[in-house]
């Protein structure tokens, strides 16, 4: 049944109709849908506005159409416009007139915007949850390892040494402001619409406060205008999981790199990895590549969101549908691939002695001698020719700056002395950079410290 019929004299086009029809992904929101119905039949009977016994009687009802549908005893009609007509046409159907009171004071732009913020409240607290598990395992890592010296890189050539928990930690930093963005953007979501009507509220005398309070939102929204045709919410919400998602496909890469012979730092558990149809040797990080590569299919709902979006003139306009499979597909991709990240990444074997290997080669360890240099009293600039010579010697020697000998050092500048052996180790060098956010130990062990601080306030 339409709930529009009375002002059309022709049935709606077949095709026309299928291709109108949202109710193949928008019946995701029956939840909130029936929710939001709930509290606003309750509201109209409270404010006199419908009789009490209609109220309770819709109320009544729609839980057990709620209860129905998720039992799967009742089914959703494909041919239905959207799932908010076809809960007021199956109420309408077990009520009679009361359930045609049910719409009064409201329009479905703004009842579609509140299942909508509904759905994205719901989903950043899901998403938050999981990031609070993978910030949970990333700082269980770094404690196991905050002395596992490896290289660390820039341009993708070895720069200087860190460790593998400071290596841990930065990605924490990177999944911490993707809570905090994701409360934030909560924070901008938490405004409850319905009241605002097709564009310019109601006649009636509705009680906004008493349905946001009923439903947990924290405001309502100011216009009406703005309530019906705003979906920043939709938008800064696919942005923060854009963002996510450039962090794990970050972390993916790496891993990949990482697990390859050529680095052979870590190995990737047999449950997150598959093999080669023709090559029995292979062992393919291919959950990380999925991961790595499902990143475009949500930076693509961003940017159908925002074209989307960009021409639309005041108030709601049926291109805003639109929104609902893009969120809806992010929020599923990003909640997958967290799940599947954290697991692989918990069961990551970590080859210390390889890393250190690598660490001990590319002449990281060049930067701390220029540093010795400048301790002596050399000013930086000349520091760095000298040892940019001196590097330039132990290549075509093949051998590291801690294989040349005293005399050689000497050849290149009189200043060396012996004690420029002990600066140079890959311990020294790690472990003398212990300013806040370093990765010596002892900073490392104080970022730690910090870290917890922040998981125990996000879990309270």
């Amino acid at each position: 049944m339409k709930l529009w019929g009375g002002r059309f004299s022709r049935q709606t086009d077949e095709p026309a109709a299928a291709f109108h029809s949202s109710v193949s992904f928008d019946r995701k929101l029956c939840r909130q849908d029936i929710s939001g119905s709930i509290a606003h039949a309750e509201m109209l009977g409270r404010q006199g506005i419908i009789p009490k016994t209609d109220a309770e009687a819709i109320i009544k009802t729609l839980k057990i159409i709620l209860a129905d549908i998720e039992s799967g005893a009742l089914s959703i009609d494909p041919d239905a416009e959207d799932i908010h007509s076809l809960v007021e046409s199956e109420l309408i159907s077990r009520v009679g007139d009361a359930g045609g009171r049910l719409h009064t004071g409201r329009s479905r732009n703004d009842q579609v915007a509140l299942d909508m913020r509904m759905y994205v409240i719901n989903e950043i607290e899901e998403i938050s949850a999981l990031l609070t598990g993978l910030l949970e395992t990333l700082l269980d890592m770094a404690k196991q390892h905050t002395a596992a010296i490896m290289p660390g890189f820039t341009h993708m050539q070895k720069a200087q040494p860190i460790t593998m928990a400071h290596h841990l930690l930065a990605y924490f930093q990177m999944f911490k402001r993707d809570h905090e963005r994701l409360c934030d953007c909560r924070e901008r979501t938490d405004e409850m619409p319905l009241g605002s009507g097709a564009l310019a509220s109601t006649t009636y005398p509705i009680d906004r406060n008493f349905v946001k309070d009923k439903l947990g939102f924290a405001n309502i929204t100011a216009n009406s205008l703005d309530a019906v045709s705003d979906r920043d919410f939709c938008i800064e919400f696919v942005s923060c999981l854009s963002i996510v998602m450039m962090h794990l496909s970050r972390f993916c890469e790496e891993l990949i790199l990482w697990s390859t012979d050529a680095f052979n730092f870590v190995e990737i558990s047999d449950a997150y990895a598959t093999g080669s149809s023709i090559m029995p040797q292979k062992k393919n990080p291919d959950m990380a590549e999925l991961i790595r590569g499902k990143t475009g299919r949500v930076y693509g709902g961003l940017m159908g969101l925002l074209t989307m979006m960009k021409g639309l003139p005041l108030a709601y306009n049926k291109d805003m549908q639109e929104d609902k499979e893009a969120v809806f597909d992010s929020a599923d991709t990003v909640k997958s691939c967290l799940s599947v990240f954290n697991g692989m990444l918990q069961t990551v074997t970590v080859k210390k002695e390889n890393m250190y290997k690598s660490a001990l080669g590319g002449y990281t360890n060049a930067t701390d001698a220029a540093d010795w240099l400048v301790k002596k009293g050399v000013p930086f600039r000349d520091a760095h020719e000298i040892i940019g010579k001196l590097v330039l010697y132990a290549i075509k020697k093949n051998v590291s700056l801690n294989e040349l000998t005293l005399d050689e050092y000497k050849g290149i500048s009189d200043i060396f002395d012996g004690t420029i052996y002990e600066a140079i180790s890959i311990e020294a060098c790690v472990n003398a950079r212990n300013v806040p956010g370093g990765p010596a130990e002892s900073a490392v062990l104080k970022e730690i410290g910090n870290s917890e601080k922040f998981l125990y306030n996000i879990k309270k």
